[in-house]
């Protein structure tokens, strides 16, 4: 066995391991095919890759012992990873949109709320349509694929505390579906301006609100804490911590740190202030801050799901977890645009909120080039999350 000491210390460290991962993932989101991209999904295929690839690392080069405690290490190591990046990408999002969210909140809100609950409650009919139909698919499994499919990772939280010692099998569905969960909704809403043919310009001003919030530092007379704006960055990711902590009696039911930093982040956005203190930030820190943790999100989730993928991979249950992932996608474009005649960008916006994802919005604003498409993913996203974790739970159960 050969040991290479600090050298292979060094490659493992998560340090390395993370920004390597983004250097590779950021190159292949550039590739695009017919004007489609990864765009930054590409930092989830390049963890994913490398998490296989560190499953199977061979033992002569660093020692069985030494990948034992490798593979060990990743779930917690990159939990953190994840969860950071969640928190700033949220809570980013929460602060870009909330100067105009509240005021926005009329009879379309009402639409919003409806859509999480169809795309939500499709996924979770046809995952117990699943299971009748394959005897050999356990609820656990089924809700791991459910959960995945509609990236969740609250829902597969919820789920796991439910299924008890059966806990491995939900997260086992959960890495099958999720890849293509993240994939299937990021190319959706890179795919449906391009088959409808419209124009980008044209549908972001139909959209657009026209309102904007003006407020200056002589008439407020507000301070600034740091010059960056750290500060109320800072301030809105801790808020958004103890609002997902506090849960709700009976269903044990809450927000969790994603759910609680993008509420948090809209109130901050709304207010843009605290008596005198400033609480405003510069759109291009918010816009850095929303794609770093954006790749720390992908990063986090990408590696362990990479360690188990091959192992765990089967065809039908994949399979199954294409369609839950597309068929409530599809059927919620379809109701939003021909039902409730929303616009083309706010209904992809929900959409993504309606499948809990992440690195979907930040396609969405890419290709829209506006962050407005963050307002109907706000809206519709805290019903989602409710849904589907109530919809995990409930499926295990019964």
């Amino acid at each position: 066995m050969v040991y290479l000491g600090g050298v292979v210390g060094s490659i493992f460290s998560i340090i390395f391991i993370v920004f390597l991962i983004m250097t590779v993932g950021y190159l292949l989101g550039t590739v695009s095919v017919k004007g489609i991209s990864l765009g930054t999904a590409g930092v989830l295929l390049a963890a994913i890759i490398y998490g296989i690839i560190a499953s199977k690392v061979p033992s002569f080069f660093i020692g069985e012992r030494e990948i034992a405690l490798f593979s060990d290490a990743l779930k917690s190591r990159f939990s953190f990873v994840s969860s950071l990046g969640t928190a700033m990408f949220v809570t980013s999002v929460g602060l870009i949109a909330g100067p105009k969210f509240f005021r926005s909140l009329n009879r379309k809100f009402l639409v919003y709320i409806l859509m999480g609950l169809i795309i939500i409650g499709c996924g979770a009919l046809i995952t117990v349509a699943f299971t009748l139909i394959d005897p050999n698919l356990r609820p656990e499994m089924a809700v791991g694929l459910m959960t995945g499919a509609l990236t969740s990772t609250p829902g597969l939280s919820a789920a796991q505390e439910v299924a008890g010692d059966a806990g491995d099998l939900v997260t086992t569905g959960y890495g099958i579906a999720y890849l293509f969960g993240v994939l299937g909704v990021v190319f959706f809403v890179q795919l449906m301006p391009k088959i409808l043919k419209v124009n980008i310009e044209e549908e972001v001003k139909r959209f657009s609100a026209a309102d904007t919030v003006t407020l200056t530092d002589e008439e407020m007379n507000l301070r600034k804490v740091d010059p960056i704006g750290f500060f109320p960055f800072a301030l809105a990711v801790t808020l958004g911590c103890v609002i997902g902590a506090i849960k709700v009696p009976g269903i044990n039911f809450s927000l969790g740190n994603s759910g609680g930093c993008l509420l948090a982040g809209l109130i901050v956005g709304h207010f843009g202030h605290m008596g005198n203190l400033d609480l405003r930030i510069f759109k291009t820190t918010l816009n850095f801050l929303r794609e770093l943790g954006l790749a720390l999100f992908l990063i986090g989730a990408g590696v362990p799901g990479g360690v188990n993928f091959i192992s765990n991979i089967r065809l039908s249950y994949f399979l199954y977890g294409v369609v839950i992932t597309l068929v409530p996608m599809i059927l919620g474009y379809i109701i939003a645009k021909k039902v409730f005649k929303v616009d083309l960008f706010n209904a992809l916006g929900s959409i993504t909120g309606g499948m809990t994802s992440t690195p979907a919005l930040g396609a969405l604003i890419h290709t829209a080039g506006t962050d407005d498409v963050a307002a109907s993913y706000a809206a519709t996203y805290p019903i989602a999350l409710v849904c589907v974790v109530l919809a995990a739970k409930i499926i295990i159960l019964l």
